[in-house]
Protein backbone atom coordinates (compact mmCIF):
# COMPACT_ATOMS: atom_id res chain seq x y z
CA UNK A 1 0.00 0.00 0.00
CA UNK A 2 1.11 3.41 -0.59
CA UNK A 3 1.36 6.50 1.58
CA UNK A 4 -1.41 8.38 2.14
CA UNK A 5 -1.49 11.76 0.25
CA UNK A 6 0.26 14.44 1.97
CA UNK A 7 -2.37 17.12 3.35
CA UNK A 8 -0.75 20.40 4.82
CA UNK A 9 -4.31 20.98 6.56
CA UNK A 10 -4.81 18.10 8.45
CA UNK A 11 -1.52 18.45 10.38
CA UNK A 12 -1.38 18.17 14.08
CA UNK A 13 -1.40 21.79 15.43
CA UNK A 14 1.61 22.20 17.91
CA UNK A 15 0.63 22.44 21.78
CA UNK A 16 1.63 24.90 23.80
CA UNK A 17 5.21 26.56 24.31
CA UNK A 18 6.05 23.42 21.28
CA UNK A 19 7.98 25.36 17.90
CA UNK A 20 5.36 24.95 14.94
CA UNK A 21 6.74 22.53 12.25
CA UNK A 22 8.70 23.33 9.45
CA UNK A 23 6.94 25.01 6.63
CA UNK A 24 6.45 22.04 3.71
CA UNK A 25 7.13 24.38 1.17
CA UNK A 26 10.45 25.40 2.17
CA UNK A 27 9.94 28.79 2.48
CA UNK A 28 10.67 31.09 5.38
CA UNK A 29 8.48 30.52 8.60
CA UNK A 30 6.33 32.83 9.47
CA UNK A 31 5.62 33.22 13.52
CA UNK A 32 2.20 33.17 14.15
CA UNK A 33 0.27 36.68 14.47
CA UNK A 34 0.44 38.23 18.13
CA UNK A 35 -2.09 39.96 19.89
CA UNK A 36 -2.23 43.35 20.44
CA UNK A 37 -1.06 44.65 23.90
CA UNK A 38 -3.32 45.88 25.98
CA UNK A 39 -3.60 49.65 27.00
CA UNK A 40 -5.02 50.71 30.08
CA UNK A 41 -6.94 53.87 29.23
CA UNK A 42 -7.13 56.51 32.06
CA UNK A 43 -10.24 57.43 34.39
CA UNK A 44 -12.15 59.82 33.39
CA UNK A 45 -11.40 62.99 34.94
CA UNK A 46 -14.37 64.72 37.12
CA UNK A 47 -14.46 68.34 38.13
CA UNK A 48 -13.15 69.11 41.82
CA UNK A 49 -16.48 69.10 44.48
CA UNK A 50 -16.44 71.74 46.92
CA UNK A 51 -15.96 71.27 50.41
CA UNK A 52 -18.52 71.65 52.29
CA UNK A 53 -17.92 72.51 55.95
CA UNK A 54 -18.65 69.97 58.31
CA UNK A 55 -22.11 70.77 60.40
CA UNK A 56 -21.24 72.25 63.44
CA UNK A 57 -21.90 69.40 66.70
CA UNK A 58 -23.29 70.75 69.97
CA UNK A 59 -20.72 70.59 72.69
CA UNK A 60 -21.91 68.63 75.99
CA UNK A 61 -21.81 70.83 78.98
CA UNK A 62 -21.59 74.47 77.21
CA UNK A 63 -25.21 76.45 77.16
CA UNK A 64 -26.30 76.84 73.17
CA UNK A 65 -27.12 80.27 72.80
CA UNK A 66 -30.96 80.77 72.03
CA UNK A 67 -32.19 82.70 68.15
CA UNK A 68 -32.89 85.87 68.47
CA UNK A 69 -36.65 86.56 69.51
CA UNK A 70 -36.52 83.30 70.79
CA UNK A 71 -38.40 83.77 74.27
CA UNK A 72 -40.83 86.00 72.43
CA UNK A 73 -41.54 86.99 68.94
CA UNK A 74 -39.20 87.99 65.77
CA UNK A 75 -37.73 90.60 67.64
CA UNK A 76 -36.78 90.35 71.04
CA UNK A 77 -38.53 89.08 74.42
CA UNK A 78 -42.25 90.72 74.73
CA UNK A 79 -42.31 92.98 77.83
CA UNK A 80 -44.50 91.60 80.82
CA UNK A 81 -47.06 93.76 82.19
CA UNK A 82 -44.77 94.43 85.14
CA UNK A 83 -42.42 96.48 82.94
CA UNK A 84 -45.03 98.50 81.57
CA UNK A 85 -46.93 99.39 84.42
CA UNK A 86 -43.82 100.45 85.67
CA UNK A 87 -43.03 102.19 82.49
CA UNK A 88 -46.61 104.22 82.12
CA UNK A 89 -46.09 105.15 86.16
CA UNK A 90 -42.73 106.60 85.50
CA UNK A 91 -43.58 108.54 82.61
CA UNK A 92 -47.28 109.63 84.06
CA UNK A 93 -44.89 111.31 86.77
CA UNK A 94 -42.86 112.97 84.87
CA UNK A 95 -45.75 114.59 83.09
CA UNK A 96 -48.12 115.32 85.86
CA UNK A 97 -46.15 116.51 88.83
CA UNK A 98 -45.50 119.82 87.51
CA UNK A 99 -48.67 120.01 85.61
CA UNK A 100 -50.62 119.07 89.18
CA UNK A 101 -48.68 121.44 91.41
CA UNK A 102 -49.64 124.36 88.51
CA UNK A 103 -53.04 123.13 88.68
CA UNK A 104 -53.27 122.47 92.33
CA UNK A 105 -51.96 125.88 92.95
CA UNK A 106 -54.30 128.15 90.14
CA UNK A 107 -57.14 126.26 91.24
CA UNK A 108 -56.58 127.50 95.08
CA UNK A 109 -56.16 130.94 93.94
CA UNK A 110 -59.27 130.83 91.70
CA UNK A 111 -61.51 129.26 94.05
CA UNK A 112 -64.70 130.84 95.63
CA UNK A 113 -66.21 131.04 98.67
CA UNK A 114 -70.48 131.24 99.16
CA UNK A 115 -71.47 133.61 101.84
CA UNK A 116 -75.24 133.99 103.32
CA UNK A 117 -76.56 137.52 104.57
CA UNK A 118 -78.91 137.08 107.12
CA UNK A 119 -80.32 140.69 106.71
CA UNK A 120 -81.21 140.39 103.14
CA UNK A 121 -81.57 136.60 103.33
CA UNK A 122 -79.29 136.23 99.87
CA UNK A 123 -75.91 134.70 98.91
CA UNK A 124 -73.09 135.62 97.45
CA UNK A 125 -69.51 134.78 96.62
CA UNK A 126 -66.35 135.88 97.17
CA UNK A 127 -63.27 135.86 96.43
CA UNK A 128 -61.77 134.01 93.23
CA UNK A 129 -59.13 134.90 90.61
CA UNK A 130 -58.10 135.34 86.93
CA UNK A 131 -54.52 134.44 87.54
CA UNK A 132 -55.71 131.51 89.03
CA UNK A 133 -57.71 130.33 86.34
CA UNK A 134 -54.64 130.84 83.84
CA UNK A 135 -52.60 129.16 86.00
CA UNK A 136 -54.49 126.02 86.20
CA UNK A 137 -55.11 126.11 82.33
CA UNK A 138 -51.24 126.42 82.30
CA UNK A 139 -50.80 123.28 84.03
CA UNK A 140 -52.95 121.62 81.76
CA UNK A 141 -51.17 123.14 78.73
CA UNK A 142 -47.71 121.53 80.67
CA UNK A 143 -49.32 117.98 80.71
CA UNK A 144 -50.32 118.04 77.18
CA UNK A 145 -47.43 119.21 75.31
CA UNK A 146 -45.18 116.77 77.73
CA UNK A 147 -47.48 113.92 76.44
CA UNK A 148 -47.06 114.56 73.01
CA UNK A 149 -43.31 115.00 73.41
CA UNK A 150 -43.53 111.40 74.72
CA UNK A 151 -45.89 110.16 71.68
CA UNK A 152 -43.18 111.75 69.82
CA UNK A 153 -40.19 109.65 71.30
CA UNK A 154 -42.24 106.86 71.61
CA UNK A 155 -42.99 106.69 68.03
CA UNK A 156 -39.22 107.60 66.67
CA UNK A 157 -37.60 105.52 68.81
CA UNK A 158 -39.80 103.15 70.17
CA UNK A 159 -39.58 104.56 74.16
CA UNK A 160 -40.70 107.10 76.58
CA UNK A 161 -38.19 108.03 79.62
CA UNK A 162 -40.42 105.39 81.61
CA UNK A 163 -39.84 102.65 78.63
CA UNK A 164 -36.05 103.85 78.47
CA UNK A 165 -35.74 103.02 82.40
CA UNK A 166 -37.60 99.10 82.46
CA UNK A 167 -35.81 98.82 79.25
CA UNK A 168 -38.64 98.28 76.96
CA UNK A 169 -39.88 99.53 73.68
CA UNK A 170 -43.14 99.83 71.47
CA UNK A 171 -42.72 98.64 67.42
CA UNK A 172 -44.48 97.69 64.60
CA UNK A 173 -44.92 94.11 64.50
CA UNK A 174 -44.70 93.50 61.11
CA UNK A 175 -41.52 95.48 60.48
CA UNK A 176 -40.20 95.51 63.78
CA UNK A 177 -39.35 99.25 63.65
CA UNK A 178 -40.81 102.24 65.39
CA UNK A 179 -44.34 103.13 64.48
CA UNK A 180 -43.41 106.93 63.95
CA UNK A 181 -45.72 109.93 66.01
CA UNK A 182 -48.81 109.91 64.08
CA UNK A 183 -49.26 106.42 64.31
CA UNK A 184 -47.89 106.64 67.98
CA UNK A 185 -51.04 108.98 68.60
CA UNK A 186 -53.21 107.18 67.10
CA UNK A 187 -52.09 103.78 69.33
CA UNK A 188 -52.51 106.17 72.29
CA UNK A 189 -56.04 107.14 71.66
CA UNK A 190 -56.80 103.24 71.04
CA UNK A 191 -56.51 103.15 74.52
CA UNK A 192 -59.28 104.06 75.32
CA UNK A 193 -60.73 100.75 74.34
CA UNK A 194 -58.37 98.94 76.62
CA UNK A 195 -60.44 101.23 79.47
CA UNK A 196 -63.61 100.44 78.33
CA UNK A 197 -64.57 96.98 79.51
CA UNK A 198 -63.83 97.55 83.05
CA UNK A 199 -60.09 98.39 82.25
CA UNK A 200 -59.88 94.35 81.44
CA UNK A 201 -57.60 95.82 78.21
CA UNK A 202 -54.82 96.95 80.32
CA UNK A 203 -54.92 93.60 82.06
CA UNK A 204 -54.87 91.47 79.05
CA UNK A 205 -51.32 91.32 78.75
CA UNK A 206 -51.31 88.85 81.78
CA UNK A 207 -53.33 86.07 79.72
CA UNK A 208 -51.88 87.14 76.35
CA UNK A 209 -49.55 85.05 74.54
CA UNK A 210 -47.95 88.23 72.84
CA UNK A 211 -48.55 90.28 75.96
CA UNK A 212 -50.59 93.23 74.04
CA UNK A 213 -53.03 95.37 74.81
CA UNK A 214 -56.36 95.88 73.08
CA UNK A 215 -54.91 99.29 71.70
CA UNK A 216 -51.76 97.02 70.57
CA UNK A 217 -54.42 94.20 68.80
CA UNK A 218 -55.60 97.05 66.62
CA UNK A 219 -52.23 98.50 65.72
CA UNK A 220 -50.20 95.81 65.25
CA UNK A 221 -48.02 96.37 67.98
CA UNK A 222 -45.83 94.16 70.28
CA UNK A 223 -43.96 95.95 73.63
CA UNK A 224 -40.58 94.34 74.00
CA UNK A 225 -37.37 94.06 75.48
CA UNK A 226 -34.75 96.23 74.40
CA UNK A 227 -31.52 94.40 73.21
Amino acid sequence: MGNPPYDPYGQQQPGYGQQPPANPYGGPQTPPPQPPAYQASPPPAYPAQPAFPAAAQPQYGVPQQQPYGFAGGAYGAYAGWGSRFAATLVDGLIAGVPAGILAGIGAAMSSTSLEYDPVTGSYSTSGGSGAGILLTLLGYAIAFVIMLFFLYQQGTTGQTPGKKLTNIRVISEQTGQPIGFGMSFVRYLAHILDGLPCYIGYLWPLFDAKKQTFADKVMNTVVVRSV
